[in-house]
C-alpha cells in the first residue's frame, strides 16, 4: 500500500537503538552518529520503491560518510510474513548494491515504532546533537528516470553538517507501507 511520511518534526530527538546485522554485528545510535550528524534510512529488500532507488541511496550514503555524516539503514518489516526482507536476504542485498553502512534488523519492530517510520524508504535526518532536521524523500525522480535528479536528501544532509539546520521546504517520501506484525 502506497504512503507518504509526515513531515519534520524539526528538534525531535533521536531514539536511542541497539540493533544486529544479519551477521550477529551490532550497532547503536551513538555508534552510528557521525561527527556532523546522522541519517537513519528505514528500507527492506522487497519494496519497489526501494529497488527504484537504492543505487542512488547507496551513492548519497557513500558521499555524505565522506563527508563526516554517520548512515545507518534499519528493516522492520515482518520478516516472518515476508520471507524476502529476511536477515538472509538483508545480507544479500547489501552486498549486491554494495553498501558501507550498517543494514540493521529491527527483530521486535520497536525501533520503527519508537521512530514513527510509516513506509519504506523512509529518510531521518539528524544534526550532530541527534535533533531531527529533515524527514523527506531522496530525490525529485522518485521510482522514475533520475537523469535530472535533485538530490534532495543528499542536499539537506549537506546543509545540516554545515550548520546544524535542516532546509525549511521539505517533500514527503513515498513509500510502501511498513509490514507491522499482527499482534504489534
Amino acid at each position: 500500500m502506497l504512503v507518504d511520511t509526515p513531515l519534520c518534526d524539526f528538534e525531535w530527538k533521536a531514539p536511542q537503538f541497539a540493533l544486529r546485522d544479519p551477521q550477529g554485528n551490532a550497532c547503536s545510535l551513538d555508534q552510528a552518529m557521525g561527527e556532523k550528524g546522522l541519517l537513519v534510512a528505514f528500507i527492506c529488500n522487497h519494496c519497489p520503491y526501494v529497488k527504484a532507488v537504492i543505487d542512488r541511496l547507496v551513492e548519497d550514503a557513500a558521499a555524505l560518510q565522506e563527508e563526516g555524516v554517520g548512515v545507518v539503514a534499519i528493516m522492520s518489516n515482518d520478516y516472518q510474513n515476508y520471507a524476502a526482507d529476511s536477515p538472509q536476504r538483508m545480507k544479500e542485498f547489501a552486498e549486491q548494491h554494495g553498501f558501507t553502512f550498517p543494514y540493521l534488523v529491527d527483530e521486535d519492530q520497536s525501533v520503527g515504532k519508537a521512530y514513527g517510520a510509516v513506509c519504506t524508504p523512509e529518510f531521518f535526518g539528524f544534526n550532530s546533537e541527534g535533533e531531527l532536521q529533515y524527514r523527506g524523500r531522496l530525490d525529485s525522480a522518485g521510482r522514475g528516470d533520475a537523469g535530472n535528479r535533485v538530490p534532495e536528501l543528499l542536499n539537506a544532509m549537506r546543509l545540516v553538517a554545515a550548520t546544524g539546520k535542516g532546509p525549511q521546504e521539505q517533500s514527503a517520501s513515498m513509500g510502501c507501507s511498513i509490514k507491522w506484525r499482527e499482534n504489534f
